[in-house]
């Protein structure tokens, strides 16, 4: 014990929300420390991640689509769970190395708390605990993220009351109702905002024969896509290439049109909400009718989806403050009462 605390003071424990967009990792006592998309740059047709200050991250992302014949950009995670576990390993690596400002020796490899999705199989949460331990980790601590979400929202979880969150992140939708301090129900869908971009990609192949990218169509998303109907429709210029001429060439698309593009996974989104409220408990049920939803992640900034969510289930729909950094913040959360939680946390990787 007094060993461990030892190393506590020179180890930064952190917390990681390992999303398969960005990588958000939060330091107890410091808040959110890093915050960078979950792309690793490599030569082409190896696992070998390029040797410069380019090859993860920020930059690493802009060259997705972009990348010469040599190097490729991609994202080694895929609905939230590691789709290739050297890059992952490498890109972990670097993000908690930054963090520690350089090497990291024997006695400053810290404690992390990761966030996994809860639908994820024993063999992708021993490659998550793998990855983390091989790229310095000293400890590796699960948590699932829509507990971790919920925590991160203020939500009172450890109550005798239903708390009920909604993660729309970029690979998994996370929906579960928590009381006394776990998971009471739980659904988790591969359907979140990478289904969204692809949703846009198809549309504009369909509709405008042209093809964009997964950024355009990200840019897409943002920049006027809705679930709902807007005050003010709004439209965008779309740059891509021909399907039928094969040259660039520019088009404008509505807000409507955008919407009805995402019309599928948003109803994928709904349905799953729609079931986890069917599985709960009366009492549990009957919580809700006060105390609502709570929307996390990416997905809860998309224009109207508390509106959709709200009208679809007749309860009262809020988007929790900072919606994109609720995981991280959770994860800081149980850095801070590691004690408190270790006995639930420590069941669930005994198995391991």
């Amino acid at each position: 014990m007094i060993f461990n605390h030892i190393l506590g003071m020179f180890s930064a424990d952190m917390g990681i929300d390992l999303g398969t967009c960005n990588t958000l990792v939060c330091v107890r006592g410091q808040g959110i420390v890093l915050n960078e998309p979950s792309v690793v740059a490599v030569r082409r047709g190896t696992n070998h991640v390029l040797r410069n200050g380019n090859a993860v991250g920020l930059m690493a992302k802009e060259m997705l689509g972009k990348t010469p014949g040599s190097i490729t950009a991609i994202r080694p995670l895929k609905d939230g769970v590691i789709a290739d576990f050297d890059i992952t390993e490498a890109m972990l690596g670097y993000f908690i190395r930054k963090v520690h400002g350089g090497r990291l020796s024997s006695f400053r490899r810290p404690r992390v708390v990761i966030a996994i999705p809860s639908g994820i199989t024993a063999v992708e949460k021993r490659a998550v605990l793998s990855s983390a331990e091989r790229a310095g980790a000293r400890r590796v601590y699960l948590v699932y993220e829509p507990m971790a979400a919920a925590i991160g929202a203020d939500l009172p979880v450890v109550e005798p009351t239903a708390s009920m969150i909604v993660d729309i992140g970029g690979g998994t939708t996370e929906v579960a109702i928590i009381s006394l301090g776990d998971i009471s129900v739980c659904e988790s869908v591969r359907v979140a905002g990478d289904d969204m971009d692809e949703a846009i990609v198809s549309y504009m192949k369909r509709t405008y024969n042209l093809m964009v990218g997964e950024q355009t169509a990200e840019r897409i998303k943002i920049d006027i896509g809705s679930a709902s109907p807007m005050e003010t429709e709004r439209t965008m210029e779309v740059r891509g290439r021909d399907m039928i001429s094969g040259l660039p060439r520019k088009t404008v698309i509505s807000s409507e049109e955008v919407r009805e593009a995402l019309k599928e996974p948003i109803g994928s989104i709904i349905d799953t909400v729609t079931r986890t409220l069917e599985m709960a408990e009366p009492e549990l049920a009957a919580d809700l009718v006060d105390n609502g939803i709570t929307l996390a992640g990416g997905g809860a900034l998309l224009r109207g989806m508390d509106t959709v969510l709200s009208n679809a289930t007749g309860l009262d729909v809020r988007i929790a403050d900072d919606p994109l950094t609720c995981v991280a913040r959770g994860t800081a959360v149980y850095l801070e009462n590691l004690e408190l939680w270790k006995e639930t946390m420590e069941s669930d990787q005994d198995e391991f």
